[in-house]
């Protein structure tokens, strides 16, 4: 970023949105003074409360998430024991009259503490946000490091938002979380009194919360009024009004260029040129034809009609079933959802058809010489020394490799890969830039079925639309 100017006050809820690698998780680290700006300064208001969620949850150890939650409320918790024991010592028989004068007044102290504090309801408090975001019994009792880095980012969440802290910085808060946890914690907004800066991928989130848009872009702050949809609707104004001006500008220089030479040949020869060039620009700024790159890429795919048989799958853990008798077929072309609320088993089944896990019973059968990819086996095998180029086009049946080279880069460029990024070592990419690489290695693989256990996480907006364009 350079020169940007930003200020936040009470009340505002701001989207900050941008590619991946623009700058968004800098932007917070700044405001926390985790990094030092290159130049200028960032003033936060002395004695703030600030509350951070990052994508990876920094909770750990072996204490559990209810010890962690039980933390934030440790001011109720002492005055929760000193009114007992004042209880105690005020029903003793021999407590003189002036001392239980003194104790009624310490009681009637922290009674108002209680009442200030909302401490009359931190159980039911913390048993919501627990059960809001998808914890079981065996999630709130069990040691933080035993806990997958999906539901520590859950705890995380749970602890920042029962912290009420007066300045929120969200790092893509939705991740990991089902529709019910996201409708939880969009309704916690509405109660919510202090600021905050979200940083999300999750366009109905963004219209569900915020106020105001800052997209980075071209290494600067551009500010809109409004929800997400009312930045789009904003955004493509301000693209227009750039356009006229630019069309303004170049009418601006064909006069001039009239003024050096001759009339005639000025506007035959540099007007002619100014329309080209800005005929140029028009097209390189217009929609790509993602229909045709898609073509071009899939058009030999050949795929039997049905794919795989699932007969009377049962899956469990302990005494606790998660599904049982499944039964159905994964046809050519169709587009399966699964969904169900966090701990149903949707990952779990996933595992199962592709033989991560096996079943408790019946039988997943794949068609001969089909195969499957998963994203996030192709995310997690990245390999940091290998280059986004070589990556996209490592699996053996890629489709890369009988594409055109024009195809495929046309393909990349969906993906927001320039020339550049192509050579660049997947080491030293940002969390968002690896899973675009991921997916583009996914969907290039060749695999006539692709397994996508929320693929949007960590994707920027033009990154999921090019996912939706691609397997749609």
């Amino acid at each position: 970023m350079r020169e940007a100017f930003f200020r936040l006050e009470r009340g505002d809820r701001v989207g900050l949105i941008g590619k991946n690698g623009t700058g968004k998780s800098t932007l917070l680290k700044l405001v926390l003074d985790q990094l030092p700006p290159d130049a200028g300064t960032v003033t936060v208001e002395e004695g703030l409360k600030i509350g951070y969620f990052s994508q990876f949850s920094e909770l750990d150890g072996s204490r559990s998430i209810l010890d962690v939650l039980g933390d934030v409320f440790a001011e109720v918790q002492a005055a929760q024991t000193e009114l007992e024991g004042l209880e105690a010592r005020m029903n003793e028989a021999d407590t003189p009259p002036e001392a239980l004068d003194a104790l009624i007044d310490r009681q009637a102290e922290l009674l108002e503490a209680m009442d200030r504090l909302d401490g009359w309801d931190v159980d039911r408090a913390i048993d919501t946000a627990l059960t809001k975001l998808g914890f079981t019994e065996a999630h709130r009792t069990c040691p933080i490091d035993a806990l997958s880095g999906g539901w520590r980012n859950r705890a995380s969440l749970a602890k920042i938002l029962l912290e009420k802290p007066d300045l929120l910085l969200f790092d893509e808060p939705t991740n990991y979380l089902d529709v019910a946890g996201v409708e939880w914690v969009e309704t916690w907004f509405g109660s919510f009194q202090g600021a905050a800066i979200v940083v999300s991928h999750d366009r109905a989130f963004l219209d569900a919360v915020v106020n105001r848009i800052v997209e980075i872009e071209n290494h600067h702050l551009h500010e809109y009024t409004g929800n997400f949809a009312a930045y789009v609707v904003e955004k493509q104004l301000r693209f227009k009004s750039l356009q006229k001006q630019f069309v303004h500008e170049a009418e601006l220089l064909a006069y001039e260029a009239e003024g050096i030479a001759s009339r005639r040949e000025a506007a035959r020869r540099k007007s002619g040129k100014l329309g080209k060039r800005l005929s140029r620009i028009r097209k390189s700024k217009g929609p790509r034809p993602v229909d045709r790159i898609i073509t071009e890429i899939y058009g030999g795919l050949r795929t039997p009609a049905c794919l795989c048989e699932v007969r009377e799958l049962t899956k469990g853990y302990g005494e606790t079933p998660l599904f049982s008798s499944l039964s159905f077929d994964i046809k050519r072309h169709q587009r399966i959802a699964v969904v169900g609320p966090n701990g149903s088993g949707k990952s779990t089944l996933v595992r199962v058809l592709t033989g991560v896990e096996e079943p408790d019973a019946g039988t997943v059968a794949w068609a001969r010489g089909q195969s499957f990819v998963s994203y996030n086996k192709v995310l997690e095998d990245l390999d940091p020394t290998d280059t986004v180029l070589h990556a996209v086009s490592a699996l053996p049946d890629s489709l890369a490799l009988t594409a055109t080279r024009k195809a495929v880069r046309r393909f990349l460029t969906m993906f927001q890969f320039s020339e550049l990024d192509l050579k660049a070592r997947i080491g030293t990419l940002s969390g968002g830039q690896r899973a675009r690489v991921a997916m583009a290695q996914c969907l290039l693989s060749g695999a006539a079925v692709l397994v996508l256990d929320e693929p949007t996480n960590h994707l920027d907006l033009t990154s999921t639309q090019a996912l939706h364009d691609a397997v749609v």
